[in-house]
């Protein structure tokens, strides 16, 4: 294998062409970006960076001096446009073209848009200044979506001395991946502080004046922020033959064809830990599968499937919220430590009858990092979480 390519510039394809080289890969590496600037972090971006304290070049994640030493054929700034399988090809929205032997996706994904008048998103470095450069004291912000990114966002914004209007379709925020009891805990944190949450409330349509409501009601702003979800990059597959659905379908090698591998935010993958295929939007996440990928496709005769404990972070107000193992459609969750109405606790959460999750809300790191291994070993409920009233059981599951 001569020639590797791998499409998106970010953790996954930075993780995964500095694994190929450190494995031992001294073949054509072209890694490809949409955007014109070298690797950088994107989790600051709703929170350093929007709030002043990080200035843009904080974010890169390597050195010039150290991409240099990877000896890549570094095409930034041009979007790859198709793919060509029988010919082993990637097609760029410049008109060139990249062979490859061995190919990456880690394309990502980008912000889901509302009808109207634009309105920010918060995805890439420009998105992030934009709005930061828009916000002071007495502005109004209107962010639609109280998912973590939107929760952050609003956050910031209320720190700044925005007057900060939350609104959020479900009736309690992310219930959907962590349970209405801890929902409510987090909904609490906004409105504690003056943040105008306000659940059920769909908004149809992104104004110059601020967003419409499905009852009519516009809600003033000076600023929008639409924060309702992401959508896998994966039109430039159209026509190519690989399998798409919600990301690139990949097997748990992360396989999606022939010498073809996915990783990050884009790859839609079976996770044998959890017997379910799965899609994971998180910073930690990207580097690890990014690895996977690389060592799979270099060594296809010695390749592990991936089975990872997905792990992730959120700073909210003086809140630190994390997470591991796969939170969504769990059957219960119990608080096994502290308490929901202090705002300090580590809840765990079962799917059938193993461990499957656990999050810790305003617990130092060791509180919950000792969950990890439970979940990775699949440990039985029953002999893991404390029975009545040592745990204190919330009643009733999520939806996958």
């Amino acid at each position: 294998m001569r020639r590797i390519a791998v499409v998106g510039a970010s953790a996954a394809g930075l993780a995964a062409a500095e694994t190929l080289r450190r494995e031992g890969y001294d073949g054509t590496l072209t890694l490809v970006g949409d955007e014109p600037l070298a690797p950088y972090d994107r989790p600051p971006l709703s929170k350093q960076v929007l709030a002043g304290e990080w200035e843009p070049g904080r974010l890169a994640l390597r050195t010039p001096d150290h991409l240099a030493g990877l000896d890549l054929d570094l095409r930034l700034g041009v979007p790859a446009s198709g793919l060509r399988l029988a010919d082993r090809t990637v097609e760029l929205a410049d008109g060139s073209t990249v062979p490859y032997d061995g190919l990456i996706l880690a394309t990502g994904v980008r912000p889901r848009r509302l009808p109207g008048a634009g309105g920010h998103v918060l995805r890439t470095l420009d998105d992030a200044v934009r709005l930061r450069d828009r916000l002071a004291p007495g502005r109004r912000l209107v962010v639609v979506g109280a998912g973590f990114l939107g929760a952050e966002a609003a956050a910031v914004a209320w720190r700044l001395g925005c007057e900060v209007t939350l609104l959020e379709p479900a009736p309690v925020p992310l219930a959907h991946a962590v349970g209405a009891q801890v929902g409510e805990v987090l909904t609490r944190a906004h409105r504690d502080r003056g943040v105008d949450l306000r659940c059920g409330a769909t908004v149809t349509e992104v104004t110059g004046d601020g967003v419409r409501l499905a009852d009519g009601e516009l809600v003033e702003a000076d600023e929008v922020l639409i924060a309702v979800g992401s959508v896998p990059n994966t039109e430039w597959l159209d026509g190519s033959g690989l399998t798409v659905g919600d990301g690139v379908v990949c097997d748990e090698y992360c396989e999606a064809a022939r010498n073809v591998y996915a990783a990050g935010d884009v790859a839609r993958w079976y996770n044998r830990l959890f017997g379910l295929p799965m899609r994971i939007e998180h910073r930690t996440h990207a580097a690890e599968q990014g690895m996977a990928a690389a060592r799979n496709l270099l060594d296809p005769d010695a390749r592990t499937s991936f089975g990872p404990v997905p792990y992730f972070w959120s700073d909210q107000y003086d809140m630190k919220i994390q997470a591991y193992g796969y939170l969504r459609g769990h059957d219960e969750v119990a608080v096994v430590e502290g308490e929901l109405a202090q705002g300090r606790f580590v809840a765990a959460y079962r799917r059938g009858e193993k461990v499957t999750g656990a999050l810790a809300v305003g617990m130092p790191p060791k509180a919950i990092r000792r969950w990890r291994q439970a979940i990775a070993t699949g440990a039985d409920w029953g002999g893991t979480v404390p029975s009545q009233p040592r745990a204190e059981a919330l009643a009733g599951g999520t939806s996958a």
